[in-house]
C-alpha cells in the first residue's frame, strides 16, 4: 500500500485542546475537521477567456455530539484561541456534566489513492488558456454549423485534517480537474448543443488521457448529430444505454435512496429490503472511493474514517446502504467510509463517491443486435429525481432508433421517465465495458464530486418522452 504524506493543517497539541474543551460539557463524542481548499478556474467562450478564477477557502468546523443530539459551530481562522472558541460554543449547546478527558490521537496511515504527475501550480495560466483555445478551434473546424463553443478549466486542491475524542487523526490532500466543451450548432433556426467533459482526481495528465482537440471535436460532433435528428418517438419502449455517464441514472434515481440517511428516514423505496432482489442476476452496484484517480475518489471520508468498496447490490440482491458515522452508530452498522461534506462549513452526511453498476459479460453491440426494436441512448444530460418515491425524469443528449438489432437514425428531444426501484427491475443485460463520468452531486444545499458509471446496459422496457407528434397520434 502507497502511503500519503499530507501534513497536518494544525498542530496535534492544539488538536488536542480543541477536542478537549468540545468534550468538556459531558459529551459521548467529538469532532474537528479542518480544511484548507484552493479552486482556479479559467473559462473561454467564442474564442475569448471570459473569466480567470482562483480562491481560497480555510476553516475548521467542530461537531459535539451527545446521545442522538448534535451541536456544530464554524471557524474560518485556524489560530489556537478561535479554535477553542469554536469548541467551547458547540459544547455550550450540548449542557451536561462537566468532566476531564484526556485525548489521545494515533496518526491513521491514508492511502495514497489518486497519484498526480502535473500539478496546478506547475503550468501557467497562459498555457491553461490556450488548452481551451486549442478545444475552440478543434470544434469550430468539425463542421461549418458549429456557431458558438464555450470551454472551462477547474482545477481544486483540497487539503484536510480530521481528529476526533476516539483517537481518530487523518490527513488526506487531493487533487481534481475537469476540463469541459459545449458547442452549439444552428441549422434553419434550429439550435443543439453537445458536451464533451473529462475530470479525475488527478493533474493536467487529464489532457493525456484526453486532449483538448478531442474534446472539441466531440463536443462538436454531437451538436452536429443532434441538429441534424428527427424528433424522437414517444412511448413504452426498450432502451440500450451506453457506458459512462449514462450511470447518472443509477445514481440518481436509485443511489440516494440507498444512502442510509434516507433508510433512516423511512423515505427510501430500499428501507427494510435487505437480503431481498431488487433486481436481476446480471445488476451488480458499488460505491468504490478506492478506484485510483477517479472523480470521487479519496483515501478518508471527511470524518477520517479509510474510503472502501461497499457492494450495495450483488447479483441482483440488495447488500448494505451507505453509512457516515452517525448512521452507522444509529443501525448499529460499520462505517463505510461515505462520510462527506461540502466544505467545513457543513456537517458530514452519508453520500456516494464513484458509483456504478459493475460490468458482467458479454458485448454492447451483442446487446444491441439482440434488440430488435428500440432506443439507443448514447448519452444523458441529466434529469430530474424524487428521492421518496425513485420517479425520475431524464433528457437523452444523443439518441438513435434501434430497427432490427441494427443501430439507425438519429432523434433528438427524448427523456426517459420512469421510477428507480422499477428500472432497475428492468435491467436484463449488462455488458463488460465499465466507464465513468464525473459530476457534481447535491444533497441537503451541499455539492460534492461524484463519478457516475456504467457499462452499456439494457432497460427492457421504460417510457421515453419525444417530440415526435406523429408518434403520439398513431397511439391515440
Amino acid at each position: 500500500m502507497r502511503v500519503g504524506h499530507a501534513q497536518c493543517l494544525v498542530p496535534e497539541e492544539v488538536l488536542r485542546k480543541v477536542l478537549k474543551a468540545a468534550m468538556m460539557t459531558g459529551a459521548d463524542f467529538a469532532e474537528v475537521f479542518v480544511e484548507d481548499t484552493s479552486t482556479e478556474t479559467i473559462t473561454m467562450e467564442d474564442g475569448k477567456i471570459e473569466n480567470v478564477n482562483s480562491g481560497r477557502d480555510k476553516g475548521a468546523g467542530i461537531r459535539v455530539v451527545k446521545g442522538e443530539t448534535s451541536s456544530y459551530c464554524f471557524t474560518d481562522s485556524l489560530e489556537e484561541r478561535d479554535l477553542l472558541e469554536a469548541a467551547r460554543t458547540a459544547a455550550g449547546a450540548l449542557m451536561g456534566a462537566r468532566g476531564d478527558y484526556t485525548i489521545d490521537l494515533t496518526r491513521r496511515d491514508v492511502p495514497l489513492i489518486s497519484p498526480v504527475s502535473k500539478y496546478p501550480w506547475e503550468t501557467t495560466k497562459t498555457q491553461k488558456a490556450e488548452f481551451l483555445h486549442r478545444a475552440d478551434r478543434a470544434a469550430r473546424a468539425y463542421d461549418p454549423l458549429i456557431s458558438q463553443v464555450t470551454a472551462g478549466l477547474l482545477e481544486i486542491v483540497r487539503n484536510t485534517t480530521i481528529a476526533n475524542s476516539e483517537g481518530v487523526l487523518a490527513a488526506d490532500s487531493v487533487i481534481r480537474s475537469r476540463f469541459t466543451v459545449s458547442a452549439l450548432a444552428t441549422k434553419n433556426g434550429i439550435l443543439q448543443t453537445g458536451t464533451a467533459t473529462i475530470g479525475k482526481t488527478m493533474g493536467l495528465e487529464i489532457l493525456d488521457i484526453k486532449s483538448p482537440e478531442d474534446l472539441g471535436r466531440e463536443a462538436a460532433r454531437q451538436a452536429i448529430v443532434n441538429v441534424h435528428a428527427a424528433p424522437a418517438p414517444s412511448g413504452p419502449m426498450t432502451v440500450v444505454m451506453t457506458n459512462g455517464w449514462g450511470g447518472v441514472l443509477f445514481h440518481e434515481a436509485c443511489g440516494h435512496s440507498l444512502e442510509a440517511d434516507s433508510i433512516l428516514r423511512g423515505s427510501s423505496v430500499f428501507a427494510g429490503k435487505i437480503g431481498q432482489r431488487v433486481a436481476r442476476e446480471c445488476v451488480t452496484a458499488i460505491d468504490d472511493p478506492t478506484i485510483p484517480n477517479e472523480w470521487g475518489s479519496y483515501g478518508v471520508d471527511d470524518e477520517g474514517n479509510p474510503g472502501q468498496r461497499t457492494v450495495l447490490i450483488e447479483n441482483g440482491i440488495l447488500r448494505s446502504y451507505m453509512y457516515d458515522r452517525k448512521s452507522a452508530v444509529k443501525d448499529k452498522h460499520r462505517f463505510t467510509g461515505n462520510g462527506r461534506r461540502m466544505s467545513y462549513r457543513y456537517i458530514a452526511i452519508p453520500r456516494m463517491t464513484n458509483t456504478f453498476i459493475a460490468p458482467y459479460s458479454g458485448k454492447e453491440e451483442d446487446i444491441i443486435a439482440d434488440t430488435q426494436e428500440g432506443l439507443y441512448a448514447k448519452g444523458l444530460r441529466g434529469g430530474q429525481v424524487n428521492p421518496a418515491t425513485g420517479d425520475f425524469v431524464f433528457t437523452v443528449s444523443e439518441a438513435y432508433l434501434i430497427r432490427n438489432g441494427k443501430i439507425g437514425d438519429p432523434v433528438r428531444g427524448a427523456t426517459l421517465i420512469g421510477n428507480g426501484l422499477t428500472t432497475l427491475g428492468e435491467i436484463d443485460a449488462v455488458a463488460d465495458n465499465l466507464d465513468f463520468g464525473p459530476g457534481n452531486c447535491g444533497k441537503s444545499g451541499q455539492s460534492v464530486p461524484a463519478a457516475c458509471g456504467q457499462p452499456a446496459l439494457r432497460i427492457r422496457r421504460i417510457t421515453v418522452g419525444g417530440t415526435d407528434r406523429r408518434s403520439a397520434e398513431r397511439r391515440g
